[in-house]
């Protein structure tokens, strides 16, 4: 089966290579690359390295190189076909069935694209000739020489009605093609449709192949209706998933780790020819939550650079809107915020590169132009707007869904909140210890004042960290009993058991789920080894769960598989059943990874408190945030604990659950 450029762009824009090559090879992040063992021999030093910007493996120990299409050829054997398969599953992409319809469709976008790179080749071409001399004024007086313009293929769209319509249908083109690609005005009361850009600079917008699939046009008249003008929507452009320049940003953003993004064409193209070339722009509306994914393919923490004026900074605080709750480990963003009224054009011939270096050096990180927007919101005079200004700086957190990084921006805030609002000071009555040494008066802080708590907070995770049970622990029995305060070996976890039980009785929710599989972790040695069997297995067809079985006998784990399948016996779980419809398994495996994910980014969150408390160093104030965060902590662990409770059989006999799983 052939299939489309575009259908395969997107497959590999969507699943990058170190997420395929991770299934069978252990990565490590270095530098902006991942190294690992070789996968196609035995090696004790790693020479094997994946490149997601720039989309491909290379393995010097063997020579070997590609895509993650050639990786699952190479490891396992899959033809062409079959891989494409396999990574289309893992993009949440339907196989494409090839009809009539699917050939006449796939055909329609060749010819738009032919059509678009023929307007491309025009609108170059007007820009040489006689009538493109006010174009070519209008960019030499912004600094924008030949060799820019050839490197960003800018054209010209002459004052005329049909100079571009005339000029495709020379060349074959149909009107119905044109107006498709964006390029003519039609409707129900034009009776012959026009050019639709006419007197402007036109700046071609590619994908990230470079191949040109709309334009952006910049009006020379002063009196036009639209300084900037962008093609429509058409089947090849959609403005909300593209950025300007970002197939040339790809490779110089990677060689320097990072990427800029501006606000228009000018700002890039100047940017570009002072010597920084690993900027892009969206497409003339706010940075949309597509752009931004785009952004993180390139670097982990891109730098938006806007306008120094009320409309750059309103840019700014959308973006921060629109990325709070797309943010993770990795996913963030910076802020360069230019002088006032000036913007990147304007900074690039004033200064040149050197003027950006202080300017992309200095700045802010997301959390800190967050504080900002907040700050500058209202009024902070009386005790209600400050009030009101936490609100919403708490609010806007809410926003982040990544629950680990929640709790640092919580943490972070707190105590900038703190010390911004003087709070927190007290006066420490010391009285003489017998041996000397000052200690806390305890009739001079009281239980509940909050030195005193503070002290009591800091001694109860000192107790905790070195297994005294002496102060009561502050959280359930179960939390209490678990891994986490323990010292052994770790149990079985009734949540690990559940998931790999509804996988191994429903092979297809395998091949669905195994990128997720892959990415969890299960302290239980045993179900760890079944956890890794299983994805190892994932590239293998099951006619049903008894083949799945047979094959993890055949991997020696046999005695692991009927040890869970014990716990199987005694569950009245419906999910876990073989004979359960695999919508149901489906959605119980779903409701596990999602407690599972949250109760791991829970416990994660709960030792970093308990570090926090057992800081001797720490003031009063800040030991009563840890042990107020901590205890909250607790609260969301005792109800995902009443959560879990519900896997009927599970929990009683398998004992207490490990807490990371």
């Amino acid at each position: 089966m052939k299939f489309s450029p575009a259908f395969l762009d997107e497959i590999r824009a969507r699943v990058p290579v170190s997420e395929v090559v991770s299934l069978r090879v252990k990565l490590k992040k270095q530098g902006r690359e991942w190294r690992g063992l070789s996968p196609f021999g035995a090696e004790k030093t790693p020479s094997f390295y994946v490149n997601d910007q720039k989309g491909f493996f290379h393995d010097f120990s063997s020579g070997k190189h590609g895509d993650g299409f050639g990786f699952l050829m190479e490891t396992e054997g899959l033809s062409f076909p079959e891989a494409v398969e396999k990574l289309a599953g893992m993009a949440g992409l339907p196989m494409p069935v090839e009809t009539e319809q699917s050939r006449a469709v796939e055909q329609a976008r060749a010819d738009l694209s032919d059509v678009l790179e023929w307007a491309a080749a025009y609108f170059e071409a007007q820009l040489q000739a006689r009538d493109g001399a006010k174009a070519r004024g209008y960019l030499a007086d912004r600094g924008i020489l030949a060799d820019m313009q050839q490197h960003f293929r800018i054209g010209y769209a002459p004052n005329a009605r049909f100079g571009l319509r005339e000029a495709l249908a020379m060349k074959g083109a149909s009107v119905e093609t044109m107006i498709e690609a964006g390029l003519l005005i039609h409707g129900e009361d034009i009776a012959v449709p026009y050019d639709r850009f006419r007197e402007r600079v036109m700046f071609p917008i590619c994908d990230r192949a470079g191949k040109v699939i709309a334009f952006g046009g910049r009006a020379l008249d002063p009196q036009a209706q639209a300084k900037y003008l962008n093609s429509p929507e058409t089947p090849l452009f959609h403005k909300g998933n593209v950025l300007f320049n970002h197939h040339n940003a790809r490779k110089a953003a990677h060689d320097r780790g990072v990427v800029i993004a501006v606000e228009g064409y000018i700002d890039v193209v100047s940017m570009t020819s002072v010597g920084i070339p690993h900027v892009v722009a969206p497409l003339g509306t706010a940075l949309g939550p597509e752009q931004c994914k785009l952004l993180w393919k390139m670097a982990e923490a891109p730098i938006l650079c806007f306008d120094g004026d009320k409309a750059g900074r309103k840019a700014a605080y959308r973006a921060v809107e629109t990325a709070l709750p797309l943010l993770g480990p990795g996913r963030t963003f910076r802020f360069a915020l230019l002088p006032e009224g000036q913007d990147p054009d304007d900074f690039a011939r004033a200064g040149g590169a050197a003027a950006f270096t202080p300017l992309l050096e200095g700045a802010l990180p997301l959390v800190e132009l967050l504080w900002q927007r907040e700050w500058e919101a209202h009024p902070l005079e009386t005790p209600e707007q400050k009030a009101a200004f936490e609100r919403r700086l708490k609010d806007s957190v809410k926003l982040i869904t990544d629950d680990v990084l929640r709790a640092h921006y919580f943490d972070h805030l707190t105590e900038k909140l703190n010390r911004q609002f003087h709070r927190g000071a007290f006066s420490q009555n010391m009285a003489p210890h017998r041996n000397g040494q000052p200690a806390f008066n305890r009739a001079a802080t009281p239980r509940g004042s909050l030195a005193g708590r503070a002290m009591m907070a800091r001694k109860f995770a000192s107790n905790l960290q070195q297994g005294d049970a002496s102060l009561p622990p502050m959280i359930g029995n179960s939390l209490a009993n678990s891994a986490l305060f323990r010292p052994g070996p770790v149990a079985y976890s009734p949540r690990a058991t559940m998931i790999l039980l509804i996988i191994m009785h429903h092979p297809p929710l395998l091949a669905q789920h195994v990128e997720e599989i892959a990415s969890l972790e299960f302290a239980n040695k045993d179900q760890e080894r079944m956890r890794q069997a299983l994805v190892h297995l994932a590239a293998e067809y099951f006619a049903d769960h008894s083949a799945l079985e047979k094959s993890i006998d055949q991997l020696g784990l046999g005695e692991i598989r009927a040890k869970l399948e014990s716990f199987a016996a005694i569950s009245s779980l419906w999910s876990v059943s073989p004979q359960a419809a695999q919508s149901d398994a489906d959605l119980g495996l779903h409701q596990a990874l999602t407690l599972h994910r949250k109760t791991h980014a829970l416990h994660q969150a709960l030792r970093h408190a308990q570090g926090l408390l057992g800081n001797s160093d720490a003031d009063a104030a800040t030991s009563e945030l840890s042990f107020a965060r901590m205890r909250d902590i607790q609260e969301q662990l005792a109800a995902l604990e009443g959560t879990e409770a519900s896997m009927d059989g599970f929990g009683s006999h398998s004992g207490h659950a490990s807490p990371d799983l």
